[in-house]
């Protein structure tokens, strides 16, 4: 197979797919964001309370 012997079809199937992938990511992030925007304040709280759990669970205490 050479560099150039690509059909039109398979470029444009690569094409959609990262199409599809830029606007799941868009939705994601923007759901993100909302959540985000919703924790406010209790985001330094609400990851301080992960790395408990993790270390708990770690340390077999949990």
């Amino acid at each position: 197979m050479d560099r150039g012997d690509i059909e039109v079809e398979t470029l444009l199937k690569v094409l959609l797919v990262l199409v599809v992938v830029w606007i799941a990511l868009e939705v994601v992030g923007e759901i993100l964001g909302i959540f985000a925007w919703l924790l406010g304040p209790l985001q330094p709280l609400l990851g301080l309370a992960l790395v408990v759990l993790i270390v708990l669970y770690l340390t077999g205490r949990l």
